[in-house]
């Protein structure tokens, strides 16, 4: 097995626990049990846990903004573009939950690992408010609080992984309907904020 390929199977291990259990709660002794290696090998490619957390935020961090990117390829503009964004993180939110799981998790733990992750999903938000503040200079959408709305996104994300991951603590086997209904949610309620309605009568 090579270095890159260990590195890659501790830092989704870790992913896991601490969006599934917490950071405080998983220890690197348990880590090491789970993923069968010595704690010596993790702190071979970390140096300590919080090293561990600040890769998980950073991979996190990129393979969200990864997922936002890519599902704006080919998009044309305006509403459009707001609809990709969300179909696209609620995507991901349902095939890897514990990635908004992490994202609650670190926003929980505060500084410095919130800062952090704060950094790293920068150039995302300014990106976000830039389109909303050149939609409403051009007037196709309403004038809004940006970080309002984006803080509103990200809640109802956050709030939909929620229910999967304790749908299935329970032993029940959620669907994709959980993650639908709660996308429609979102795109009615930004559909009302930008552009009075009209695009939340689309296809959910």
């Amino acid at each position: 097995m090579t270095e890159s390929s260990t590195s890659g199977r501790i830092l989704d291990a870790a992913l896991r626990a601490f969006a599934t259990s917490g950071y405080e709660a998983t220890s690197l002794d348990s880590l090491a049990g789970d993923l069968g290696i010595r704690k010596q090998t993790i702190l071979y490619h970390f140096s300590s846990k919080e090293q561990l957390l600040d890769a998980v935020i950073d991979s996190a961090g990129a393979d969200l903004i990864a997922a936002v990117e890519g599902g704006l390829d080919g998009v044309g503009p305006g509403w459009e573009r707001v609809e990709a964004v969300v179909r696209a993180v609620f995507r991901l939110a349902g095939r890897r939950p514990e990635l908004p799981g992490l994202l609650r998790e670190v926003s929980r733990l505060g500084a410095p690992p919130a800062t952090r992750l704060r950094e790293r999903l920068e150039p995302f938000v300014e990106a976000a408010t830039a389109f909303f503040d050149r939609e409403v200079a051009a007037g196709s959408m309403r004038r809004q609080d940006s970080q309002l709305l984006l803080l509103t996104a990200y809640s109802s994300v956050i709030g939909a992984a929620t229910e999967v991951e304790v749908l299935r603590a329970l032993g029940v086997d959620p669907t994709a309907r959980t993650l639908v209904r709660r996308r429609r949610e979102l795109l009615d309620f930004l559909s009302s904020a930008l552009l009075g309605g009209a695009a939340g009568r689309l296809e959910p």
